[in-house]
């Protein structure tokens, strides 16, 4: 394959300060880096497309730079991420699932607590489509007080031929977690699970 051809990029941050309760010690920040690609599989049924993935990872690498140097450039501060891929209509929702591999072990990579499998979405969309985009804690799945999710979307994409990539990190739990289960203090980090 080649490179990924990027019509255009964006990063979201969100500082949340409070969600009708006490104001934390420390306002939870989110952020989303999104980048549009052209999908060289557009228009056309192709059966092997898994090549492109390996294409993919210097994207997947600076996104999730990208991420963390939005939270304040410090990747032992995030403790939430996932990943997402919004596929144009000419296209089909397998090949937002190449997003997987780079996007993941991208993210993995860049942050030293992070076992836990990257939770994921994806869908066939127009210009303008939103996706929810869910996040866990980096290094064990079951911890409750980090399951999220930041809704996304850029006005006029994807196109038709075109892929909207997402990553996403968290630097905390949700405002106001109160439902028991796993606390992140007490994450054994050996199985990504608990």
């Amino acid at each position: 394959m080649s490179d990924p051809q990027i019509r255009k990029s964006a990063t979201l941050v969100e500082t949340i300060y409070h969600e009708g309760g006490p104001a934390p010690e420390t306002p939870l920040r989110r952020a989303a880096c999104m980048t549009v690609i052209a999908n060289p599989f557009a228009g056309r049924y192709v059966e092997e497309i898994d090549g492109f993935m390996k294409d993919l990872e210097p994207l997947g690498i600076e996104m999730a730079q990208q991420c963390i140097d939005a939270l304040g450039g410090d990747a032992s501060l995030v403790e939430g991420y996932g990943k997402g891929a919004i596929v144009g209509t000419n296209g089909e929702l397998e090949h937002g699932a190449l997003w997987h591999v780079p996007g993941g072990y991208a993210m993995r990579d860049k942050i030293a607590e992070s076992m836990a499998i990257v939770p994921s979405t994806k869908k066939v969309g127009a210009p303008g489509a939103r996706l929810d985009v869910p996040v866990t804690h980096t290094n064990a799945s079951y911890v409750r007080s980090h399951f999220d999710a930041m809704e996304v979307g850029l006005n006029d994409a994807p196109k038709a031929d075109e892929i909207l990539l997402v990553l996403v990190m968290t630097t905390g739990p949700r405002i106001h977690a109160r439902v028991g289960g796993l606390k992140a203090k007490d994450v054994a980090g050996k199985d990504g699970l608990r």
